[in-house]
């Protein structure tokens, strides 16, 4: 493999489902070019940043290196603005304005309130296998559903539209995958998110007349300088919590649970300590990184690691690569439910740190907290296969075979 056919993963989604060929070309980029030019027929041009160090000099300066115009490997940059944009889109000075809408919900004080009934749905999906005899696929019958319940609930979307929206999710963040792709054409995504639009538009003008309780009241009745947020901005705050707030945990879940199957000393060392669970839930969302990548555009001209790099270009911040680094992570191919420190970048840094972060550690947290003193026995029933991605994404199936009681 020569630079260039490395550098090719970040536009092929699947590279991301071949884990072996997307590890030795983002070791050989760090090693050799660890800011490397990409060209590709069909995609803007933009430079991989795959080292820790440098995902998180540009995360720190976000007056140097804007979110806009370009979110996604595979946005255009000189296409006209989406007219559904959220906070991954967002800039200062509306970014700190829109991520406040939220953010009470999301500190830690608030994700404390939620604890005795995560704790509740956890017992109840881990009951789910019990009640499955043994055998399931880990994905689709366990990982989808318990994060995706939680962050629903908390938008107080009825629970009869739950298997809409994770149909709506998948077809999202899948559509570069022929599994999971609403068809396979270009618009797919596009007629993916105007569905969501049409649903989310039901909902704002429900919680407005009606005010509620829940974080879905908040958005359609938050003000943004004195005026009503705008309805796209609302659909945007939506989308992104109905999506992101479960599918990347979800990914971390069950990709989590493949490493332990992959590594049985790990698996064994945690049964035999639970209270490695916190440690072991952060080597998962280390490992997993389901969010591949976020873009980043220069403000002005700049260099790094001496590589000029032209006010307007673009930047690829390699997640899953950062997790790896060796020069932050000591043996960094080896799942370590122990491992500490865990400086992984896995929610980002920097003002677009994610705002699920402390959600997303206590859903896996408490998931394995219930799961692992009742399951005793465990082993692959078939083949994983993981989805073909560019942006998010894990396991698709993990079917097991399981004793539990």
């Amino acid at each position: 493999m020569d630079l260039d056919e490395a550098g090719s993963v970040f536009t092929d989604p699947t590279a991301y489902a071949d884990e072996k060929r997307w590890h030795t070309a983002t070791a050989l980029l760090r090693r050799h070019s660890p800011v490397h030019r990409v060209e590709t027929d069909g995609v803007a041009p933009f430079w991989a940043v795959t080292r820790h160090e440098d995902v998180m000099t540009i995360s720190r300066d976000s007056e140097r290196w804007h979110n806009a115009p370009r979110t996604a490997v595979s946005q255009d940059p000189a296409a006209p603005a989406p007219p559904i944009r959220s906070l991954v889109q967002m800039d200062a000075p509306d970014h700190p304005v829109y991520r406040h809408i939220s953010a009470d919900w999301f500190k830690p004080a608030g994700i404390r309130r939620l604890s005795d009934r995560i704790a509740q749905l956890a017992k109840r999906y881990v009951d789910h296998m019990a009640d499955l005899g043994g055998e399931c696929d880990f994905v689709t019958d366990i990982a989808a559903h318990y994060p995706l319940y939680v962050i629903l609930s908390l938008l107080g979307l009825p629970e009869q539209d739950f298997p809409r929206m994770l149909t709506l999710t998948q077809e999202l963040f899948g559509s570069d995958d022929v599994d999971l792709a609403r068809n396979p054409s270009d618009t797919a995504a596009l007629d993916t998110l105007l569905d969501f639009f049409q649903y989310f538009q039901t909902v704002i003008a429900d919680r407005r007349a009606t005010p509620t309780d829940d974080l879905g009241s908040v958005i359609a009745n938050a003000t943004i300088g004195g005026e009503p947020i705008g309805e796209l901005e609302a659909v945007g705050y939506y989308v992104l919590i109905a999506t992101a707030g479960h599918d990347t945990t979800s990914a971390a879940i069950s990709g989590g649970l493949h490493a332990l199957l992959e590594h049985p000393d790990q698996w064994r060392r945690l049964t035999d300590d639970p209270d490695l669970v916190p440690t072991a839930v952060d080597e998962m969302i280390r490992w997993v990184s389901p969010v591949k990548h976020f873009m980043r555009t220069a403000t002005e001209n700049t260099t790094l690691r001496g590589i000029p790099i032209t006010a307007g270009e673009s930047v690829l911040l390699s997640y899953p690569s950062a997790n790896r680094d060796e020069d932050v992570f000591t043996d960094p191919n080896a799942f370590d439910v122990g491992r500490t420190p865990n400086k992984h970048v896995g929610f980002g840094f920097g003002a677009h740190y994610c705002l699920g972060t402390h959600l997303a550690r206590l859903e896996a947290r408490a998931l394995y907290t219930e799961l692992v003193p009742r399951l005793h026995e465990i082993e692959l029933a078939g083949t994983p296969e993981y989805m073909q991605t560019l942006f998010v994404g894990g396991p698709k199936h993990l079917p097991i075979r399981y004793t539990i009681t």
